[in-house]
Parts: C-alpha cells; sequence; structure tokens
C-alpha cells in the first residue's frame, strides 16, 4: 500500500476551491500546495484570484507568488517543486492538500503522466515567436496532431513550448512522453455544478469583485512595467483589458471579454477533469462547503 496519502481538490474556477481546502487544512493539520499556473507568478494577485493573506486564514500555502513573470517555468518545474514540498510537509507530519484548476500540473504531479525534460531555448522561441499563434497552430498539428488536439488554439505560450519540445527531440511530443506510477495515494476530490448557469453566475460575480478590488489598477500596473509580457498577454483577467487600456475598445467590451474567457475556461476545465475517473464530485449548488468539508475528511481517514 502506497504509504504516503494526500489530497487533491480540483475543479473550475469560482468553484469554491480555495476556501474549502482552507476549512479542510484547519480539521487536518495540513499544509497547502497551490496547483495554479498563474498563482505561481509574484504580482499576478488580483487577476490570479491569489489568496489575501486574511482569506489564507494561517495556513500555509506553498507554490504560490514565488516566481518572476519575465522567467520560464515549466510544467515539469513545477512536478519537481512540489514533490519537494509534498516531501517536507509530509515529514513535518502534517496532510498535504494541493488545490488547484490547472489540469496539466495535476496530472503530471499525481497521474501516469511525464514530461520530456527539454531546456527551454529562447533563440528558437523567439524565431516561433515571430509567426502568428494560427500559423504556430497549423505547424504543431502537422508535427504533433495528438499534442494540438490537447492545447488550445490561441494559447501561443503553450504551442510554442510543444513545438520546443518537438523539435529538439526530432520526435513528436506525445511520443516522448512517458508513462509513469504515481507514488502518492490520492483522495482526488472535484468541485462544479450540474447547472452550469449557477457556476456562470459565481464566475461573473468574481470578475465584478475583481474589479472592485482593483484589477484595473493592477493590469495598469503590470504592463507599464512589463510591455508585452507574454505571461500577461496570455493570462485571463490581464489580457482582456490589455486592449482597453491600449485605447482600442471599451472598458465595457473588455469586461464582457473578460466574462466570456471566463466562462470557456471553465468549460475547457470541467472537460480536461472529467477524464480523471478517480474523481469525487460535489455539487456546490446542492452541497454547502462545511458538508463537503466533513466528507472529505472523513473519507482521507479512511484511506
Amino acid at each position: 500500500m502506497k504509504e504516503q496519502k494526500l489530497i487533491a481538490i480540483t475543479g473550475p474556477s469560482a468553484s469554491g476551491k480555495s476556501n474549502l481546502a482552507i476549512n479542510v487544512a484547519k480539521e487536518l493539520d495540513g499544509e497547502i500546495i497551490s496547483v495554479d499556473s498563474r498563482q505561481i507568478y509574484k504580482e499576478l494577485n488580483i487577476g490570479s484570484a491569489k489568496p489575501t493573506k486574511e482569506e489564507k486564514q494561517g495556513i500555509v500555502h506553498h507554490l504560490m507568488d514565488f516566481i518572476d513573470i519575465t522567467k520560464d517555468y515549466t510544467v515539469a518545474d513545477f512536478a519537481d517543486d512540489a514533490n519537494i514540498k509534498i516531501k517536507e510537509i509530509i515529514e513535518k507530519g502534517k496532510t498535504v492538500i494541493l488545490v488547484g484548476g490547472t489540469g496539466l500540473y495535476f496530472r503530471v504531479l499525481l497521474q501516469d503522466f511525464d514530461l520530456p525534460r527539454v531546456a527551454p531555448n529562447q533563440e528558437l522561441r523567439d524565431s516561433l515567436n515571430e509567426k502568428s499563434v494560427e500559423e504556430l497552430y497549423k505547424i504543431l498539428t502537422k508535427l504533433d496532431s495528438e499534442i494540438a488536439k490537447k492545447i488550445h488554439p490561441n494559447n501561443k505560450v503553450k504551442i510554442v513550448r510543444a513545438l520546443e519540445v518537438c523539435k529538439t527531440l526530432g520526435i513528436p511530443m506525445s511520443q516522448a512522453q512517458k508513462k509513469k506510477d504515481s507514488p502518492y495515494k490520492v483522495l482526488w476530490t472535484g468541485l462544479n455544478s450540474e447547472n452550469r448557469d449557477f457556476l456562470y453566475k459565481r464566475a461573473n460575480l468574481r470578475v465584478d469583485k475583481m474589479l472592485e478590488q482593483g484589477l484595473e489598477e493592477e493590469t495598469k500596473n503590470l504592463f507599464m512595467k512589463y510591455p508585452e509580457n507574454k505571461i500577461l498577454l496570455n493570462t485571463i483577467g490581464y489580457q482582456e483589458l490589455y486592449p482597453y487600456l491600449q485605447g482600442d475598445c471599451s472598458i465595457e467590451t473588455a469586461i464582457d471579454q473578460l466574462k466570456q474567457n471566463t466562462r470557456r475556461y471553465i468549460k475547457r476545465q470541467i472537460s480536461w477533469f472529467n477524464s480523471n475517473k478517480e474523481i469525487n464530485w460535489f455539487d456546490i449548488e446542492t452541497k454547502c462547503p462545511e458538508q463537503i468539508a466533513e466528507t472529505i475528511i472523513e473519507k482521507y481517514k479512511k484511506l
């Protein structure tokens, strides 16, 4: 039997993952590892829905707010860092709780999927970035149609990375991926709602809250400090406000686009996580957070 057990809490944006993880951590003397490809970055606070110091309620959070947005950070880097943190938390006798909505991070860390280790090649990236995202996606589709199907056609950062791996190794990225056995016993938990409108309404309210908290000012400051930064231009919450800041659209249009892109992202997240048959799903419309936390705690103690 696998000795290292942990809890994984996932699901789409605005489903209440962070709050649930904190409540579970308080009851199980746990520490949280963020599994979010945007909360890892310093300065991306409001737009990445990073929990504040008050919201963390004294619970230790790892792999959050520790990478400069000018630095390259791959999913393989995340897996290495997360494994180190998991070991540290277990050695302290505490419960490991992984929480977030980045499906690939979860898959590489906890499931039977491993990525080839290919160092960043800035010269190659620069040449690829000169092409449009449409051109790059066509190239990737020809080189590795299997990987292309798993990447959104507008996600230039991921497309460039996949092409970098293909071109460096000289074979499709999908062929270079290896299977592995997870060293952990995982209690998979997912938050969702069968009523998609209920989830979308929560997401819209979260966008409104972000704007009230100062998302526009945060975005303006970030683009002034990091013009044309690839992370900002590929992050929901910032990329939509960029045209407005450039004078190319109204704030109302930018907000509508942000809410629409958030809904689309939620659809992709749900589709990704539905492929994991180990997840125990909870409907956030019919189950209150306290009930869900209580069930998770009971299941974990029996794991």
